[in-house]
């Protein structure tokens, strides 16, 4: 159970980060895959994104990961699927935490990445 001491500091840290512009990331599950599915593959899609977007921090073959942990590597349409949740969360939709850098993906990218991972990344 939280102390109401805990709870204040809580609310306190939330209502810095509304302040600062900062908002909670976007699970997958507020993102349903459209009711008819979606035309988007590994293929069509999602390999391309991922190469230009994801695996130079995030490749099997990559030598400087630029901190990305080894257990986040994206080279393989399993490993995209098993994480497709955290991958949402932190770029696709609204959420802009990821890639970082100027080379971040246009809005219409990350929507696309957001209906391909909602409808399970096939």
């Amino acid at each position: 159970m939280l102390h109401d001491k805990c709870i204040i500091h809580i609310v306190a840290a939330l209502a810095i980060a509304a302040l600062a512009g900062c908002q909670p990331d976007t699970p997958i599950e507020s993102y349903p895959c459209p009711t008819n599915g979606t035309s988007l593959t590994y293929a069509s899609f999602g390999q391309d994104f991922m190469a230009r977007h994801c695996q130079t921090c995030h490749g099997q073959s990559t030598k400087d990961r630029k901190g990305a942990p080894a257990s986040f590597d994206f080279a393989t349409p399993e490993a995209i699927q098993q994480h497709k949740a955290r991958i949402f969360a932190r770029a696709a939709a609204d959420n802009v935490t990821m890639p970082p850098g100027p080379d971040d993906p246009p809005e219409a990218e990350r929507m696309k990445l957001a209906e391909w991972l909602a409808c399970g990344a096939p």
